[in-house]
Protein backbone atom coordinates (compact mmCIF):
# COMPACT_ATOMS: atom_id res chain seq x y z
CA UNK A 1 0.00 0.00 0.00
CA UNK A 2 1.67 3.60 -0.80
CA UNK A 3 0.80 6.40 1.49
CA UNK A 4 2.11 9.84 0.93
CA UNK A 5 2.29 12.89 2.89
CA UNK A 6 1.01 16.42 2.01
CA UNK A 7 2.56 19.21 4.87
CA UNK A 8 0.50 22.78 4.90
CA UNK A 9 -0.71 25.62 7.73
CA UNK A 10 -3.90 25.26 5.52
CA UNK A 11 -4.66 28.81 7.13
CA UNK A 12 -7.74 28.07 6.21
CA UNK A 13 -7.93 25.34 3.87
CA UNK A 14 -9.01 26.64 0.49
CA UNK A 15 -10.17 24.87 -2.66
CA UNK A 16 -6.79 25.17 -4.11
CA UNK A 17 -5.45 22.42 -1.14
CA UNK A 18 -8.70 20.18 -1.67
CA UNK A 19 -7.64 19.99 -5.80
CA UNK A 20 -4.45 19.10 -4.48
CA UNK A 21 -5.67 16.10 -2.26
CA UNK A 22 -7.04 15.15 -4.79
CA UNK A 23 -4.53 14.84 -7.33
CA UNK A 24 -2.14 13.24 -4.65
CA UNK A 25 -5.05 10.89 -4.09
CA UNK A 26 -4.85 9.57 -8.01
CA UNK A 27 -0.99 8.67 -7.30
CA UNK A 28 -1.28 7.37 -3.76
CA UNK A 29 -3.93 4.58 -1.85
CA UNK A 30 -3.86 6.71 1.43
CA UNK A 31 -2.74 10.13 1.79
CA UNK A 32 -1.55 11.75 5.80
CA UNK A 33 -2.20 15.34 5.69
CA UNK A 34 0.06 17.06 8.41
CA UNK A 35 -1.26 20.55 9.45
CA UNK A 36 1.80 21.90 9.95
CA UNK A 37 2.61 24.91 12.14
CA UNK A 38 0.43 23.36 14.76
CA UNK A 39 1.29 25.62 17.53
CA UNK A 40 0.37 28.99 16.39
CA UNK A 41 -2.79 30.80 16.29
CA UNK A 42 -3.93 34.26 16.82
CA UNK A 43 -1.57 35.65 13.97
CA UNK A 44 -1.75 37.38 10.81
CA UNK A 45 0.08 34.71 9.05
CA UNK A 46 -1.54 31.84 11.26
CA UNK A 47 -4.66 33.16 12.50
CA UNK A 48 -6.98 30.00 13.14
CA UNK A 49 -5.52 27.37 15.79
CA UNK A 50 -4.76 23.98 14.86
CA UNK A 51 -8.10 22.13 15.92
CA UNK A 52 -9.82 24.60 13.52
CA UNK A 53 -7.46 23.96 10.84
CA UNK A 54 -8.16 20.21 11.59
CA UNK A 55 -12.26 20.52 11.38
CA UNK A 56 -11.87 22.63 8.40
CA UNK A 57 -9.84 19.56 6.46
CA UNK A 58 -12.04 16.92 7.82
CA UNK A 59 -15.12 18.40 7.18
CA UNK A 60 -14.51 19.48 3.54
CA UNK A 61 -12.79 15.41 2.95
CA UNK A 62 -16.19 14.33 4.40
CA UNK A 63 -18.47 16.14 1.87
CA UNK A 64 -16.10 15.11 -1.06
CA UNK A 65 -16.23 11.37 0.52
CA UNK A 66 -12.51 11.02 0.72
CA UNK A 67 -11.74 10.19 4.74
CA UNK A 68 -11.42 6.80 4.45
CA UNK A 69 -8.70 7.61 2.13
CA UNK A 70 -6.98 10.07 4.91
CA UNK A 71 -5.34 10.49 8.15
CA UNK A 72 -4.96 14.11 9.74
CA UNK A 73 -2.23 14.75 12.34
CA UNK A 74 -0.37 18.02 13.19
CA UNK A 75 2.63 18.99 12.99
CA UNK A 76 4.85 21.79 15.41
CA UNK A 77 7.19 23.82 13.90
CA UNK A 78 10.67 23.70 15.53
CA UNK A 79 11.43 27.37 15.05
CA UNK A 80 15.01 27.56 13.95
CA UNK A 81 16.20 24.05 14.57
CA UNK A 82 15.31 22.98 11.38
CA UNK A 83 17.59 19.67 11.50
CA UNK A 84 14.94 18.30 14.09
CA UNK A 85 11.95 19.05 12.31
CA UNK A 86 11.80 15.36 9.96
CA UNK A 87 12.26 13.77 13.32
CA UNK A 88 8.90 15.25 14.43
CA UNK A 89 7.18 14.89 10.81
CA UNK A 90 8.19 11.27 11.55
CA UNK A 91 6.97 10.98 15.12
CA UNK A 92 3.84 12.48 14.52
CA UNK A 93 2.54 10.83 11.34
CA UNK A 94 2.75 6.87 10.16
CA UNK A 95 5.34 5.89 7.73
CA UNK A 96 4.78 7.31 4.55
CA UNK A 97 6.08 6.38 1.12
CA UNK A 98 6.87 9.84 -0.41
CA UNK A 99 6.21 13.36 0.44
CA UNK A 100 4.26 15.86 -1.38
CA UNK A 101 5.38 19.80 -0.86
CA UNK A 102 6.27 23.01 -3.35
CA UNK A 103 7.91 24.30 -0.43
CA UNK A 104 11.84 24.42 -0.78
CA UNK A 105 12.99 24.23 2.82
CA UNK A 106 10.34 21.19 3.39
CA UNK A 107 11.80 19.43 0.17
CA UNK A 108 15.11 19.86 1.18
CA UNK A 109 14.81 18.93 4.95
CA UNK A 110 12.46 15.69 3.90
CA UNK A 111 15.10 14.74 0.97
CA UNK A 112 17.87 14.91 3.39
CA UNK A 113 16.04 12.16 5.41
CA UNK A 114 16.31 10.04 2.70
CA UNK A 115 12.33 10.93 1.24
CA UNK A 116 11.10 11.08 -2.13
CA UNK A 117 9.60 14.31 -2.49
CA UNK A 118 7.06 15.57 -5.53
CA UNK A 119 5.97 18.85 -5.98
CA UNK A 120 2.08 19.76 -6.51
CA UNK A 121 0.53 21.30 -9.31
CA UNK A 122 -0.99 24.37 -8.12
CA UNK A 123 -4.42 25.94 -9.59
CA UNK A 124 -5.14 29.40 -10.02
CA UNK A 125 -2.25 30.41 -7.43
CA UNK A 126 -2.47 33.93 -7.39
CA UNK A 127 -6.27 33.41 -6.35
CA UNK A 128 -5.83 30.21 -4.06
CA UNK A 129 -3.29 31.28 -1.54
CA UNK A 130 -3.85 31.33 1.81
CA UNK A 131 -2.51 34.83 2.07
CA UNK A 132 -5.25 35.78 -0.37
CA UNK A 133 -8.13 34.60 1.05
CA UNK A 134 -7.11 35.90 4.42
CA UNK A 135 -6.39 39.17 2.78
CA UNK A 136 -10.17 39.40 1.50
CA UNK A 137 -11.26 38.23 4.87
CA UNK A 138 -9.63 40.89 6.71
CA UNK A 139 -10.96 43.80 4.29
CA UNK A 140 -14.04 42.21 4.27
CA UNK A 141 -14.43 41.46 0.73
CA UNK A 142 -17.05 38.49 0.62
CA UNK A 143 -15.53 36.94 -2.30
CA UNK A 144 -13.40 35.19 0.32
CA UNK A 145 -16.04 32.62 0.29
CA UNK A 146 -15.96 30.92 -3.27
CA UNK A 147 -12.19 30.61 -2.99
CA UNK A 148 -12.69 27.69 0.04
CA UNK A 149 -14.79 24.59 0.50
CA UNK A 150 -18.18 25.43 1.57
CA UNK A 151 -17.67 22.94 4.59
CA UNK A 152 -14.65 25.59 5.82
CA UNK A 153 -17.03 28.86 4.73
CA UNK A 154 -19.46 27.24 7.43
CA UNK A 155 -16.94 26.99 10.12
CA UNK A 156 -15.63 30.52 9.51
CA UNK A 157 -18.80 31.46 10.11
CA UNK A 158 -18.95 29.44 13.24
CA UNK A 159 -16.06 30.60 14.60
CA UNK A 160 -16.27 34.29 13.25
CA UNK A 161 -13.00 33.72 11.31
CA UNK A 162 -13.36 36.75 8.93
CA UNK A 163 -14.03 38.81 11.96
CA UNK A 164 -10.65 37.66 13.56
CA UNK A 165 -8.21 37.69 10.71
CA UNK A 166 -9.73 41.24 10.76
CA UNK A 167 -8.70 41.89 14.46
CA UNK A 168 -5.40 40.33 14.02
CA UNK A 169 -4.75 42.34 10.98
CA UNK A 170 -5.20 45.57 12.56
CA UNK A 171 -3.33 45.04 15.72
CA UNK A 172 -0.56 44.02 13.40
CA UNK A 173 -1.34 47.76 11.66
CA UNK A 174 -1.92 45.56 8.39
CA UNK A 175 -5.06 47.48 7.92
Amino acid sequence: MSRGLFIGRFQPFHKGHLEAVKWILEREEELVIGVGSAQYAYLPKNPFTAGERLLMIWSSLKVEGLLDRVIITLIPDTDSVHFLWPAYVEMVSPKFDRAYSNDPLTQALLRERGYEVVGVPLKEREVLSGTHVRNLMAQGDEDWRKLVPEAVAKILDQIGGEGRVRTIYKLHGLL
